[in-house]
């Protein structure tokens, strides 16, 4: 399976850059590159994979439910993807999209109709069978204003309507042609099928008694402590580019909740878990290790500081755009991940489609002199202790964070330099997201990581202000660039409609881009045949303990 395993934040759907387009118009693509994995595990030829044994994953943070219609937290992916299966699946090398649970699929010639031919023989693990009507009911939960899904719901809305003619035909109609819909439909975690007996059985407690078709079973979770995996004996539908097609050899996965690093790092050396996401800090440390396999590859995503343009001091552009240039990206590179990773200067990351290298030139450079006059032009002025005032108001911000850090610290000094005083407020990661949904912040240092420039949509148009819009961006100009760009079938038109997002999202300052980072992954060598795809995350489809 794909996983965003051990993921702390952000938006975790693994979405390949593969268009609709080649499947709808039939224009030929770029030539793919074949992406090349991390792999955990010795190479030994005498080590032949074996049934049994307990995996135990270290995860920075608790889902807030495993109902994945009524959340968006990365954690609640990371543990649901194990229980799901996507729709249709990538190939890790070539990141096309590929039959998976449908065993084909086509489009029709206008892009709005998309069929699919569900495989027989796939149950929950409850028992029910799965039918192309299991998909049809379970899109429709995720689109009812009842669920009012916050994930889920947005990514389904370019659906107009579902139907399910037989138990092995199931029919998408869109409302508009949308190029990254086939992707999205090979998430095994926010978009996989729900038992809808399970649901009617547990009702508002479904999301501590998840059943899905997944390799692994619900087990049991513990508050705070760890929740618990089984393996799914009556697994036999995995996906096409894994070697073992059948149940899991682990009898069991343990995800260990950590939420201190230090922590984690420790309970990695000391055994008490066999895997975990490594801090950048950290990583010098188990380069070429006896002990552990180091799987790395740059992220999807960036990360950035979140601003509410609602707020009455960020409303004010000139201010956005003097914080963005108070920021010495270099200097926190290097201080927050140790220089492992690249300067963002725009909303995408240059990893994923659409991502425009003049943002490189445009985007804001570190200028402390050109910031103060910035705030000085809008009549914040200089005082004796250091911090602006206007109208007897002090330039003072709250910045939501959900650890410290000396990167936090140095964000904290350099705000201080341009007279803006900056306090921070830290949360767990539930009550963060919450807080932004809700609009009540000012600064939220976060981030996100997805496959598709399409997440800009999610993120910055006005229909999503009570969904993924936490920066309350609404913009009739950005609006109608969102809307074509995720509805254009022509990479070449798209690409350029990207360009020109990505240029007024600067020009407005919404937001700080910081950072694209790596993905450090650190794996204990007992734990054989676990790998990580750039764009994917972790693939432990073949995963087993060599005990």
């Amino acid at each position: 399976m794909f996983s965003s395993m051990w993921k702390g934040k952000g938006i975790s759907f693994y979405l390949a850059v593969c268009l609709l387009l080649a499947l709808v118009v039939g224009c030929s693509s770029n030539p793919v590159t074949e992406k090349k994995p991390n792999e955990a595990g010795q190479k030994e030829s005498d080590l032949v994979p074996k049934k049994g044994g307990t995996v135990t994953i270290g995860v920075a943070a608790e889902p807030d439910t495993l109902d994945v219609h009524r959340t968006s937290m990365a954690a609640t992916s990371t543990i649901s993807s194990y229980l799901g299966a996507g729709l249709l699946s990538f190939d890790p090398k070539t990141l096309e999209v590929k039959p998976n649970i449908a065993e084909s699929y086509k489009a029709s010639e206008d892009g709005r109709t998309l069929t699919f031919k569900i495989r027989s023989g796939v149950t929950f693990h409850d028992g029910t069978p799965l039918t192309a009507k299991s998909y049809k009911e379970t899109y429709e939960r995720a689109l009812s204003p009842e669920t009012a899904s916050p994930g889920t719901g947005v990514i389904l809305g370019a659906i107009k309507t579902i139907s399910a003619p037989d138990d092995t035909t199931l029919i998408l109609e869109l409302k508009e042609p949308n190029p990254s819909i086939l992707p999205m439909l090979a998430d095994g975690s926010y978009l996989q099928p729900l038992s809808m007996e399970a649901i009617k059985k547990y009702g508002n407690e479904y999301g501590r008694h998840p059943v899905g078709i997944g390799p692994w079973k619900f087990e049991s979770w513990k508050t705070g402590v760890s929740i618990t995996l089984v393996r799914n004996e009556a697994y036999q539908w995995g996906a096409p580019y894994g070697e073992n097609q059948g149940p899991p050899r682990p009898d069991m996965i343990v995800f260990k909740i950590i939420k201190d690093p230090q922590i984690m790092v420790a309970a990695l050396e000391s055994g008490s878990i066999d895997a975990a996401s490594l801090p950048a800090k950290d990583v010098k440390k188990y380069r070429n290790n006896d002990k552990f396999v180091l799987l790395e590859a740059m992220a999807q995503g960036i990360s950035s500081i979140d601003t509410n343009t609602t707020n009455e001091i960020l409303k004010d552009v000139n201010v956005r755009k003097a914080l963005n240039m108070a920021v010495n990206k270099e200097a926190l590179l290097q201080t927050m991940l140790q220089g492992e990773g690249e300067i963002a200067y725009g909303p995408l990351p240059p990893t994923i489609f659409g991502y425009d290298p003049a943002v490189e030139q445009y985007g804001y450079k570190y200028n402390r002199e050109d910031a103060k006059k910035l705030l000085v032009a809008s009549g914040w002025k200089e005082t004796a202790d250091g911090i602006r005032e206007k109208d007897g108001k002090k330039l003072s911000l709250e910045m939501l964070i959900t650890e410290t850090s000396p990167g936090v610290q140095l964000i904290q000094s350099m705000f201080k330099d341009i007279g803006v005083q900056l306090e921070m407020k830290q949360l767990e990661v539930a009550t963060f997201m919450q807080m932004q949904a809700d609009g009540k912040y000012d600064l939220a240092l976060g981030g996100y990581s997805y496959n598709d420039p399409d997440v800009l949509y999610l993120l910055l148009h006005s229909s999503q202000i009570n969904g993924l819009n936490a920066s309350k961006v609404t913009n009739k100009q950005l609006d109608t660039l969102l809307e074509k760009g995720r509805s254009a079938m022509d990479r070449g038109e798209r690409k350029k409609i990207y360009s020109e997002i990505q240029k007024l999202v600067v020009e407005q300052a919404y937001g700080i881009p910081l950072s694209t980072s790596k993905d450090f992954y650190l794996v204990n060598k007992r734990i054989q045949g676990v790998k990580l795809y750039s764009g994917l995350g972790i693939i432990d489809q073949d995963m087993w303990v060599n005990q």
